[in-house]
């Protein structure tokens, strides 16, 4: 099999393509339970192209944007002598996860110690497309490919598991990852969101005392969440979405009786546009995560209540 790898690698290659665009996956509720798909666990960060070329390699985002410079280490770390065109994801582990806070602030800061590349999917090796091979066997060429090259860390090999999805799933939301992918063994790479590659994600859930809203002409724009820690009411961020125009309405209304000349929040945070409440109601709010800087991710209201469930 590591000879396969390292023919391909040798072989007279045809010229290679530019940036390909990614394959994505469509969100669905549940995960495959029975066969026919292998499942990778979701990663937090930045979909990466990576193009390999004798010795020079370039990064691209999903987007096709040139991001090389950024990721200049995970690049090098590429030694291969041939061509290869390589799907994965930049993260950062924090706290024993993939951290999307975490990896923003890592580039910001303009460092790349902490980036890891997690490779996933393999789509042109030496003069050969292989986007319409079966993606079982193109991820067992992207492993011989780490074999025989011997790559090592920030570049690792994206492990897969076989059989009941929605266990993993269950098993990956208890241990806080952001969900599972699962992909068809048998589907080739398609350029666009279909449904060989199904993405299942998990949330967490938790109600908030409201401290503010944002008006809009009929309700409300974005309700200003708080938590309370100790005697201290600290902000967790906002929520804009989840409602409908009626319910907008409704909450604009209990909202109303409730309105305070001042923020309830224990250190006060800067809110033009806010109109601040005294923390009667409490939201319910399903969110992806929590900020390196305490603020809700990615959150979606569900509900709103006088008294706290």
């Amino acid at each position: 099999m590591v000879k396969r790898a390292k023919s391909l690698v040798r072989a007279a290659s045809a010229e290679m393509p530019g940036f390909i665009k990614p394959q994505l996956a469509t969100l669905r509720m549940k995960a495959p339970t029975t066969g026919g798909y292998f499942h990778e666990i979701k990663y937090d960060g930045y979909r990466v192209q990576l193009q390999l070329c004798r010795g020079r390699a370039k990064a691209y985002t999903r987007n096709g944007l040139d991001w090389t410079k950024r990721f200049s280490r995970i690049a090098g770390a590429f030694a291969i002598p041939g061509q290869a065109i390589i799907d994965g994801e930049v993260v950062v582990v924090h706290e024993g996860r993939t951290n999307f806070s975490e990896l923003q602030a890592e580039l910001a800061r303009g460092d790349q110690d902490r980036l890891l590349y997690y490779a996933f999917d393999l789509l042109w090796l030496e003069g050969e497309d292989l986007r319409k091979r079966p993606q079982i066997e193109r991820k067992e060429l992207l492993k011989e490919l780490f074999v025989a090259c011997e790559l090592e860390a920030p570049v690792l090999y994206s492990e897969h598991l076989t059989g009941d999805g929605q266990k993993l799933f269950e098993h990956a939301g208890k241990l806080n990852y952001e969900g599972i992918i699962s992909k068809k063994v048998d589907a080739p790479y398609r350029s666009a969101r279909n449904e060989a590659w199904l993405k299942i994600k998990t949330v967490q859930r938790n109600t908030f005392p409201v401290v503010g809203f944002i008006k809009d002409p009929s309700g409300v724009a974005a309700l200003y969440l708080g938590k309370q820690e100790g005697k201290n009411l600290v902000y967790m961020g906002k929520v804009g979405t989840g409602w409908s125009r009626t319910v907008s309405s409704q909450i604009r209304k209990q909202l109303a009786t409730a309105v305070s000349p001042k923020s309830k929040l224990t250190k006060p945070v800067r809110k033009p546009k806010a109109t601040w409440v005294e923390p009667r109601f409490f939201a319910d709010v399903e969110y992806r995560d929590i900020t390196s800087e305490g603020l809700l991710r990615a959150s979606s209201f569900k509900g709103l209540s006088r008294d706290k469930p």
